[in-house]
């Protein structure tokens, strides 16, 4: 059996897409904090059991029986309470006998304990510790984050600003990652590993002339000069630093194909209705 922690969210729904091409609906368990949230799951033949990562006991009765576990970071954003929500999942996962973890930590936390891995850094190694076979799944940022409907507007103004000093990103979908977990979860080969996961790299200045050809009208690139307010201008200062251009093909080699491209994934932005 296959189990999905906070299997309500948007990953997690995604994962048990991909899950429910690969394997038996009834091998697949959701673990979830409100069951009823999960109502579209269980109507699909998905086992729905309650586990809260507040609630330790919860969670080793979800687990039961459970061989394969994809630990989905809890979205906490205090500190000590997200890597207790980690720790409390892996030792339910211990007492429950599972087999195998997967959990999806971040690019960098292998080796940066502060900031935005300090939790990833702890629960690697408390994943490690605790002596269940694993695989650890580290993330970039998802492409949504920046390839969303909001550049309709930039369409419409027949402009894209950017911070970003025409650096590189590394992002990668969120429907392949998740891929790449369910790919993780129901292939034999992956125990034991930890792969940074990254998609092409795209920029800027290539977002530009990809809106261009596909709206079919131009759009220009302005360099914007003041930075944006909070976690947007945060974000946009790691771009302008670099820290987002390292490039790896453990994406592509877990998803044995290449992952969505830029052009890819902006002719599906403005093929909805949404954008």
């Amino acid at each position: 059996m296959i189990a999905v922690s906070a299997a309500s969210g948007v990953f997690g729904r995604r994962v048990v897409d991909h899950l429910l091409t690969r394997c038996p609906a009834g091998e697949v368990t959701a673990v979830v904090r409100a069951p009823d949230r999960a109502a579209g799951l269980a109507a699909r033949g998905v086992r729905i059991r309650h586990g809260d990562y507040d609630a330790p006991a919860t969670l080793a009765e979800a687990f039961r029986g459970v061989d394969r576990l994809l630990l989905i970071s809890s979205p906490e954003l205090v500190l000590e309470r997200r890597v207790r929500h980690h720790t409390n999942a892996i030792g339910a996962a211990r007492e429950a006998g599972v087999s195998a973890i997967a959990y999806t930590s971040f690019l960098g936390a292998d080796t940066e304990s502060e900031g935005l891995t300090a939790a990833h850094h702890a629960t690697e190694r408390a994943v490690r510790a605790s002596g269940i076979p694993h695989v650890l799944l580290r993330h970039p940022f998802y492409s949504e984050a920046f390839l969303n409907p909001g550049l309709k507007a930039a369409v419409d103004a027949g402009e894209l600003t950017d911070g970003s000093g025409g650096r590189g990103l590394n992002t990668a979908s969120r429907d392949d990652l998740a891929e790449a977990a369910a790919r993780v979860l129901t292939e034999g080969h992956h125990v034991g590993r930890a792969y940074d996961f990254t998609g092409e790299p795209w920029s800027f200045p290539e977002l530009a002339r990809t809106l261009s050809r596909v709206v079919g009208t131009p759009v220009a690139l302005r360099e914007r000069q003041a930075q944006l307010p909070g976690a947007e201008g945060w974000l946009e200062n790691q771009v302008r630093s670099g820290a987002l251009e390292r490039y790896t093909d453990d994406l592509r080699r877990v998803l044995g194909r290449p992952a969505t491209s830029l052009d890819d994934a902006v002719e599906a932005l403005f093929a909805t209705p949404s954008a």
